[in-house]
């Protein structure tokens, strides 16, 4: 019976226990996942945690502290080198148990313990595809940005980037008021010179008829003398 002892002694006596553990939390460093049982991988997570911990703060007393449980110091470099800047920004959980079923000879229950920040399997984020729009410049151009996820995506998001592309033609759209600034409205005072034209001719008959009753009245004249002279 366990008796309420908090402390799985594994089997072992403290020692033995001890320099067990010690050279598991070594290959975990190293290796960044063993397979064990699930008993002492528990017991395992217990005791390296607070040694991740410490390795955050890189000083000459943090190193020996550590070093005091490891005694290894290639692994001592490796975790603070490595390992410390990875789990930087997380605040405990540092290892993850997976268990994977149970042992052929006495029926222990098996599982993987491993660092969470190394496990590439679990820790991909697969970025949403998203639309932004940006207004860059002036108040009358407007630019649709679109970024577009690499992996693939489904059917219906498709409607999406193309509604973009069709944002972006829109200021090919704006240039058409520059076109209607033709002069077309100007056209309408060149159709009313045109009376103004015609009415010229008009005034200058008047001259011509006056001409040509100053041509008659000669003629007259001619006329009158020829009689006197025959007189």
């Amino acid at each position: 019976m366990r008796h309420g002892n908090k402390l799985n002694h594994l089997g072992r006596k403290s020692a033995h226990r001890k320099a067990m553990i010690s050279n598991m939390a070594c290959s975990l460093i190293q290796h960044k996942r063993i397979n064990t049982t699930l008993a002492k991988a528990k017991a395992l997570r217990v005791f390296v945690e607070p040694i991740l911990t410490k390795s955050k703060t890189d000083s000459t007393h943090s190193r020996r502290v550590v070093f005091s449980y490891l005694q290894n110091k290639e692994v001592v470099t490796e975790l603070f080198r490595d390992i410390a800047p990875k789990i930087a920004e997380r605040n405990g959980g540092y290892t993850r148990i997976i268990r994977t079923g149970y042992r052929l000879g006495d029926n222990a229950e098996m599982c993987m313990i491993e660092l969470v920040d190394f496990n590439e399997i679990y820790n991909t984020d697969r970025t949403k595809k998203t639309t932004r729009r940006s207004r860059r410049g002036g108040s009358s151009s407007t630019k649709e940005t679109v970024v577009v996820d690499s992996t693939p995506t489904d059917s219906t998001d498709a409607p999406v980037v193309e509604d973009a592309l069709i944002i972006e033609e829109a200021p090919v759209a704006e240039e058409v008021p520059v076109a209607e600034e033709a002069p077309a409205v100007e056209e309408a005072p060149v159709a009313e010179e045109v009376p103004v034209a015609e009415e010229a001719p008009a005034a200058e008959e008047a001259p011509a008829a006056e001409e040509g009753s100053d041509a008659t009245e000669p003629t007259s004249d001619d006329s009158s003398e020829e009689d006197s002279k025959e007189a």
